[in-house]
């Protein structure tokens, strides 16, 4: 443990001090909103060692702003990052990465269990620039070799994956893929930099929908990623073309939430398994997927790898859609709403919020059954919503 709290070595104190204290231009305790869009300089010398480079400061709102720069500062902190760049949605640090680090013609390699929306992209979008996908299967290093071409640049992947929670083996990945150049990318917004942090096990970029447990709140969208200054220059720089970038409002609601995040994800990850644990052990469910479990096909990687799993439980219920519609309306605590990781528990059946616009023979393709629900824990009590599953359960 330092003494320095711009580099202490628990979770917690880093997510409350990190990237903040010696940055202040006053003495408010909070990081101040700076509510710009441009930035003056005081004469022309000022503006020209800028260009240069003999001074660091910012210039244009979507280049840079104070409030949003000690977010991407304690993120490298959490994460253990050179750098970071912010990002108006977890989706837009995605797309944005896409565009700067593909090539024209070049080939990806994504996972099979992943954002429908990540698919959406790349189906509609990244084929317009000739880029071919290879789709493989969650934690299988060797499909991922053989998926590898001589003009292979990426391998981006969920993990925890969304829905199945699939965990991947960081490193091993990275050693197949870093032996033939290609980059490693991971979304780890289901785990956290509190349960996980991939650039330790030596991916070249994490990112995450901070709308989830870094904002931890329900009450703001953005994205962030991490990884070296090197491989984080060209998406800055594609950023400030592209122009997805939050504001300096959105900016100091995600500081704010990040000083709660260590506490915030023991409270998420007891719940979970809490869930996980007794649900699985209920005759009306079929099946439940948490890398916290023995049952999970990557217990063995995720308990080796991770800190914690989070408080996303995904399970099967031994019932019908009608059945499972049943269940999700007789629960009272958590909220019917898409999206994870806040304070508040929110529960959705993915047939129905997520590929209601597929046919239920497109969905079983996919893996998604009529009877499967997603559920993320708040922060609440853990025996209060077992009761009021244990309830809703009645329904079906």
């Amino acid at each position: 443990m330092s003494g320095d709290p711009e580099k202490p070595g628990g979770h917690s104190t880093r997510a409350v001090h990190a990237g903040e204290r010696e940055h202040h231009e006053s003495d408010a305790v909070t990081t101040p909103i700076h509510q710009t869009s441009t930035f003056w300089f005081k004469n022309s010398a000022e503006l020209r060692a800028f260009q240069e480079g003999r001074t660091t400061r910012d210039e244009y709102g979507r280049y840079g702003n104070p409030t949003w720069r000690a977010v991407e500062r304690k993120v490298c902190a959490l994460e253990g990052a050179e750098a970071s760049v912010l990002f108006a949605s977890g989706m837009c640090a995605a797309t944005t990465i896409f565009f700067a680090l593909l090539p024209k013609d070049g080939h990806l390699i994504v996972t099979s269990d992943c954002y429908r929306r990540t698919r959406q992209f790349i189906d509609e979008y990244l084929v317009k620039l000739g880029v071919e996908t290879t789709i493989v299967e969650p934690a299988d290093t060797k499909k991922v070799a053989d998926a590898i071409r001589d003009n292979t640049a990426l391998f981006f992947t969920e993990s925890p994956t969304n829905p199945y929670l699939r965990v991947i083996d960081v490193a091993e990945t990275v050693e197949v893929c870093h032996a033939r150049g290609v980059k490693v990318i991971i979304d780890g917004t289901f785990a956290s930099p509190i349960n996980h942090r991939p650039l330790e096990d030596g991916a070249d970029l994490v990112i995450h929908s901070a709308t989830k447990y870094l904002g931890g709140h329900n009450d703001l969208l953005a994205g962030v990623a991490a990884g070296s200054a090197e491989a984080i220059q060209p998406i800055r720089d594609a950023v400030g073309v592209l122009g997805g970038v939050t504001d300096a409002n959105t900016a100091y609601l995600l500081l704010r939430g990040m000083k709660t995040l260590g506490i915030r994800m023991e409270k998420h990850n007891a719940n979970g398994l809490a869930l996980a644990t007794w649900l699985e052990q209920h005759p009306k469910v079929r099946r439940v997927y948490y890398p916290g479990l023995e049952s999970h096909p990557d217990h063995t990687t995720a308990k080796r790898i991770m800190d914690g799993y989070g408080g996303v439980v995904t399970f099967e219920l031994e019932t019908d859609f009608d059945g499972a519609v049943r269940f999700v309306d007789g629960c009272k605590i958590p909220y019917l709403a898409p999206s994870l990781g806040g304070v508040e528990a929110l529960i959705e059946m993915p047939a129905l919020m997520s590929f209601w616009d597929r046919t239920p023979e497109e969905r079983a393709a996919l893996g998604i059954s009529d009877s499967l629900v997603r559920y993320s824990t708040g922060i609440e009590e853990a025996a209060d919503l077992i009761a009021d599953i244990e309830q809703a359960l009645e329904a079906i």
